[in-house]
């Protein structure tokens, strides 16, 4: 019934849509009176908040299909590939960066005593990630964001549990 690309689309965008949904439902119940203008304006406030946090997932998104498996869970994040896998501690993770120049872009992660650990961005379940790495104390999701969709030649550290030092 819809096309395949609209499908997709859709389902890159769906927080946000969802969020779009209950804002026009807040804001049409705050054209009322009394109790349920007041309930209206919390609910288009909620509805702003899921927007904005639609979008930002949105703009991680990368798409499925590529090589491998992505799980996050009880705080370790696990990836499954055809050549290689492996585990980290959300909790122990020294450094996560960005692999611009493999095909495709790979996210780095970094715990110390271990190999590092290569995911695909586009691997299956990678958009759970998107709430993994906002978990990183300090770590500035614009940044990460910035650096998914810009690309580039050169790896990128995205965050980083002590600052990096300059020689």
């Amino acid at each position: 019934m819809i096309r395949p690309e609209a499908r997709e689309v859709l389902a890159r965008w769906r927080e946000a849509v969802i969020g779009l949904a209950i804002l026009g439902l807040g804001l049409y119940w705050s054209t009322g009176f009394g109790i349920l203008q007041w309930v209206g304006f919390v609910v288009a406030a909620i509805g702003a908040v899921v927007i904005f946090s639609g979008v930002q997932h949105a703009r991680f998104r990368s798409g499925n299909g590529g090589p491998g498996v992505v799980t996050v869970d009880e705080g370790a994040i696990s990836y499954f590939g055809p050549f290689n896998g492996g585990s980290v501690s959300i909790r122990e993770l020294e450094m996560l960066s960005l692999d611009p120049r493999a095909e495709p872009p790979v996210w780095v992660l970094s715990q110390p005593g271990q190999a590092d650990l290569y995911v695909p961005v586009n691997a299956e379940a990678a958009d759970s990630l998107f709430d993994a790495f906002a978990a990183l104390p300090g770590i500035r999701t614009d940044h990460l964001l910035a650096a998914l969709n810009k690309g580039g030649d050169d790896v990128v550290v995205i965050w980083a549990k002590r600052p990096l030092s300059v020689h």
